[in-house]
C-alpha cells in the first residue's frame, strides 16, 4: 500500500512509518523543513513538501494514497483555538480527496476532557463541532464513513514514553530538575494511561491492516498509573523528593501542563486488545522513568 503520513518525523509517526516500511509498504511523509527531508530520506520514507497551513500540499500528499495517517499537529497549547482550526481544515481536506475512494483515514486523537469514569472504545468524544478540543477532528473523521472513507480514530494515551521521548512526561521531568522537587496535584490518586511508543506503533499498523469504518482504537497499555506514582518515580530517578501540590498552586508550579496532569482519565483497551489481538510487550511508564528514560 501507499501511505501517505503528516508528522512522519514526529515522536509516534516515526514508529508508524518504520513499522509500516518493515511490513513491505511504501510511505511517503510531510516535510516542512529541509532537516525534515533528510531525516525522512534517511529513514526510508519518500518526503512531500508542505506543512499542515498549506491544504494544497496536504491535497497533493494525500492524492493516490491507500492509507492517509494524520498524526502532525501544530501542539501549541498556547492557542488551542487556532490548532484545532488547522486540525479540522486537514482533516476536511483528508476527507475530500478520499471521499468514495474506500481509502483509509486514521487520525490521532486524545483522552482529555472525555468525561468520567474509564474511558472505553466505544464511548463517543465529545468534542464536536470546530470550536471543541482539536476542532473536533475525531468525530469529523469518523463521519466520513458514509463517505465511502474507512476512517479509524487512535485514541493515543495521554503519555506515549520511550527513551527520546519529549512530550508531557519529559515536560513534568524538566520542571521537577528545575524546581527541585516532583510534585502531582493533591493526593496524587489521578490516573494517567500510558503506553511505550513502539506497542503504539505497532496497533496503528494493526488497525490499518484489519480495522472495519468506524473503528476507534486505544492505544492504551497500562490503564491508569497514578500521577503521585508517576512524580515518585521521576522524583527516585532525578535524585529529589516527590511532593503535593494543592490544587490552586497547580498552574503556578506547573504552567500550562498543570491542568492536564490533574486530570483523572482511566481508560481501557480491552475491545482494542480482543479485536486486533494486539499484546503490549516493551516497558511500562514507571520502568522507562526508572531506567532513566528522563533523566537525560
Amino acid at each position: 500500500m501507499h501511505v501517505f503520513i503528516t508528522g512522519a518525523t514526529g515522536w509516534i509517526g516515526s514508529a508508524v512509518a518504520a513499522e509500516l516500511i518493515d511490513a513491505g509498504h511504501d510511505v511517503t511523509g510531510l516535510a516542512r523543513s529541509d532537516a525534515n527531508v533528510e531525516k525522512l530520506e534517511a529513514a526510508g520514507i519518500r518526503p512531500h513538501r508542505g506543512d499542515l497551513h498549506d491544504l494544497e500540499s496536504l491535497r497533493a500528499g494525500a492524492t493516490g494514497a491507500d492509507v492517509v495517517i494524520h498524526f502532525g499537529n501544530l501542539h501549541d497549547f498556547s492557542n488551542m483555538a487556532e490548532s484545532g482550526r488547522v486540525e479540522r481544515a486537514a482533516v476536511e481536506t483528508f476527507g475530500d480527496v478520499l471521499a468514495g475512494s474506500g481509502g483509509t483515514l486514521v487520525v490521532a486523537s486524545g483522552m482529555a476532557g472525555t468525561g468520567s469514569g474509564i474511558l472505553t472504545e466505544t464511548d463517543a468524544s465529545p468534542h464536536v463541532g470546530p470550536d471543541s478540543m482539536r476542532g473536533g477532528s475525531e468525530h469529523l473523521a469518523l463521519s466520513f464513513a458514509d463517505r465511502g472513507v474507512r476512517p479509524i480514530a487512535a485514541r493515543f494515551a495521554p503519555t506515549v514514553h520511550g527513551v527520546g521521548d519529549h512530550g508531557f512526561i519529559a515536560h513534568i521531568a524538566g520542571i521537577a530538575r528545575e524546581k527541585g522537587v516532583s510534585a502531582y496535584v493533591g493526593d496524587g490518586a489521578n490516573r494517567w494511561p500510558a503506553v511505550h511508543r513502539l506497542d503504539a506503533a505497532h496497533l496503528v499498523r494493526l488497525a490499518i491492516d484489519d480495522a472495519a469504518p468506524g473503528t476507534v482504537v486505544h492505544a492504551v497499555a497500562e490503564g491508569g498509573v497514578p500521577t503521585r506514582d508517576i512524580a515518585t518515580a521521576i522524583g527516585a530517578a532525578l535524585g529529589v523528593p516527590a511532593v503535593s501540590i494543592a490544587p490552586e498552586d497547580a498552574a503556578a508550579h506547573f504552567g500550562w501542563i498543570g491542568m492536564f496532569f490533574a486530570m483523572d482519565l482511566p481508560a481501557s483497551s480491552e475491545f482494542t486488545r480482543e479485536r486486533f489481538g494486539w499484546n503490549p510487550t516493551h516497558p511500562t511508564l514507571l520502568e522507562d522513568i526508572a531506567a532513566g528514560a528522563y533523566t537525560v
